[in-house]
């Protein structure tokens, strides 16, 4: 697909909706075709450029979701739980892209999305970038090369901002790895420790997080054993980086059939 494709931003004024616009504005093959905001919002009713401080874009934030999806051919979305489910519904109505990189998602979540996913493409990974996927590759064939004489810990540190813990990026880290071992992240996962906790459960995998300043995202995948120590890592110190991914899934699902698809898959590193 050669054409130009619109895009829709929503949660437009949060971190990551400014830059999905930025990075859009720049992009050759997208324009903007709409940015949304909840109802009430400040940003409602006023041009997105000059919200965000800077010259207008002929784009007006508005609080009416379907009728923006309607004139796209893609939905980025990086908003909370309730509002992705919601949108994932209207995107598969208007048959729009919907790339997904909202965290914090519950079981009944996932499954409402699977079924907007059966009459629409989703799009759906903790993290955009390049390198936070291949380091899941990586978990996964570490994981699986070593026994449970390396305990695994997940480590992830963000801003003081971030209201969900562990981070998504983390889980998709723990859940590389538990598929290395053959085993459920839900039968093994560990993630608070305070207090008399005891010793550690042989073949668990635990999880870490770190909230201070303005840390983008780091993440670790230690691999622990008596005399040695293996450590997987990932910093990203630009923003931009997760947004650039989300545009690259968007294009890559113009011409893919309906269903739901992750990263690996945009990046041609899927197993399937």
């Amino acid at each position: 697909m050669s054409e130009e494709i619109g895009v829709v931003v929503t949660g437009v004024s949060g971190r990551m909706g400014q830059m999905l616009v930025t990075e859009i504005a720049k992009h050759p093959r997208m324009h903007l075709a709409g940015a949304v905001e909840r109802t009430g919002h400040d940003w409602v009713g006023k041009d997105v450029g000059t919200a965000m401080g800077g010259a207008a874009m002929g784009v007006i934030v508005a609080d009416d979701p379907l009728e923006c999806f309607a004139r796209a051919q893609a939905v980025i979305d990086f908003t909370a739980p309730a509002a992705t489910v919601a949108f994932a519904e209207l995107a598969a109505q208007a048959r729009a892209v919907h790339v997904i990189g909202t965290t914090g998602l519950s079981e009944e979540d996932l499954a409402k999305i699977k079924a907007a996913a059966r009459h629409a493409v989703v799009v759906r990974a903790g993290n955009m970038s390049l390198g936070v996927n291949l380091l899941t590759v990586l978990t996964r064939k570490v994981a699986a090369a070593l026994d449970e004489d390396y305990d695994i810990e997940v480590i992830e540190y963000h801003h003081n901002q971030k209201v969900d813990a562990p981070s998504g990026t983390a889980l998709m880290l723990g859940e590389a790895a538990a598929e290395g071992r053959g085993v459920d992240l839900r039968d093994v996962s560990d993630r608070g420790r305070d207090g008399i906790t005891g010793a550690r459960k042989r073949g668990d995998i635990g999880f870490s997080a770190i909230r201070g300043g303005d840390i983008v995202g780091e993440h670790d995948v230690l691999f622990a054993a008596a005399g040695e120590r293996i450590i997987l890592r990932h910093v990203a110190s630009d923003r931009a980086l997760f947004a650039r991914g989300a545009l690259k899934a968007a294009l890559w699902g113009q011409d893919k059939a309906p269903g739901e698809y992750d990263m690996l898959d945009v990046l041609g590193l899927s197993d399937d």
